[in-house]
Formats: C-alpha cells, structure tokens, sequence
C-alpha cells in the first residue's frame, strides 16, 4: 500500500522473504525511498542505511523489542536536508507514506500504527495505534485532516494528532479512495459504502 503519484517506484527482489524497496517523489523537492521486510530480518534492511542527517527509530512505540518484528526505514531528501526514520509493524505490511502539504508533514502508515512526522526535519508530531490493520492513509489540501482508514474503523486525524472523528464499520473494509469529497470505501464482501470526508457522516 505505498503512496502514491506519477513517480512511484516500487522493486521486489525475487523471493517473497528478500527485502523491498520502493522510492516516491513528492512536490517541493521532497523524495523518499524506503527499505522493508518480515519478521526478525532487520539486520538486513538497516545494512544499507544512507549516512547524514537525523536517523529516528520509531520502533519502541510498538515494542521493547522492535528487531524482532518487521522493519522498515524511510530515507528522505529535502532541500533543507536528508533524515531517516525506522519503524516497527506486529504484522507484514507494506508502508504507506502520504505529503499532506497544508501541514508540512509526511504521514506515515505500517501495521497497526500512524505517525505524522515533520515532512522536512522528520520529527515526531504525533503517533496513533489502530485496532486494526491500516488499509490506506489518505491526505487532500481541501481537508483539514488525514483519513486512517483501518479494517473496521475510519479516523480523521487533525495536524495535532486529535482525532477528529471516529466511524466504526460492521464488515471488513478492504479498500479506501477519496473522489469528489467523498470516501469510498469496498467492504471484503464488495459492498460499496460512501461517507463525507469532511465529516464522516453517510453520504447519499
């Protein structure tokens, strides 16, 4: 599930237990690329950790012991700098990064949790844990909050972390788009539900 436009790039290297990475370019002369994989094998995503700039491990957020989980490490250039921030998921997912540009922060979704970081200085603004795996995070200059949309809970996330509203779903929600100021979303079963963005009630 990694964000996302024109210049994505994402590589796995064959074997399904081998290291991925993928590199994204955001406007304003931000770029990212990140290093992931499963389970007990981070010895294998930090060897090639780029050197300068401030390196964040977020893992302890998630546990004691995050080299024991999964891993991944987010590199990014700005024209102010680089940093690097490393992260910790309970289960294997592919990281999701999205720029919401109105706050300068870069949101960043792995496993069970979201972090908005400082999209140039890379700090933590905020984290937030879901009961539930994350299935898209989703960011738009007309809205004054990031959607987490988790398996069966929606969150609008404000720029200070508080979570503006909460919608809590009935089946297994597999998939999560933005079109035309409302969330789509595409239960495991394929029924269709559309709530307002801006609010999260139901949308007719």
């Amino acid at each position: 599930m990694l964000d996302s436009g024109p210049d994505a790039v994402m590589t796995a290297p064959a074997g399904r237990a081998e290291p991925r990475n993928a590199s994204v370019q955001y406007p304003g002369g931000i770029r990212a690329r990140w290093r992931w994989t499963g389970s007990g094998r981070a010895a294998e995503v930090f060897a090639l950790s780029e050197v300068g700039g401030v390196l964040t491990d977020h893992g302890p957020i998630v546990s004691a012991a995050p080299d024991a989980l999964c891993r991944a490490e987010l590199r990014v250039d700005t024209p102010a700098g680089g940093w690097s921030a490393r992260f910790a998921s309970t289960i294997f997912d592919d990281p999701v990064a999205v720029f919401w540009d109105t706050s300068a922060l870069l949101v960043v979704g792995y496993g069970f949790h979201t972090y908005g970081l400082g999209a140039r200085t890379g700090e933590l603004a905020w984290s937030h844990r879901s009961a539930t795996p994350l299935v898209a995070v989703i960011g738009s200059s007309r809205l004054a909050h990031v959607i987490v949309q988790a398996e069966i809970e929606t969150f609008a996330i404000e720029p200070d972390g508080t979570v503006a509203w909460r919608v809590a779903h009935s089946d297994v929600v597999a998939a999560a788009e933005l079109l035309g100021g409302r969330l789509v979303l595409r239960s495991f079963g394929g029924e269709l539900t559309a709530l307002d963005a801006a609010t999260g009630r139901k949308a007719t």
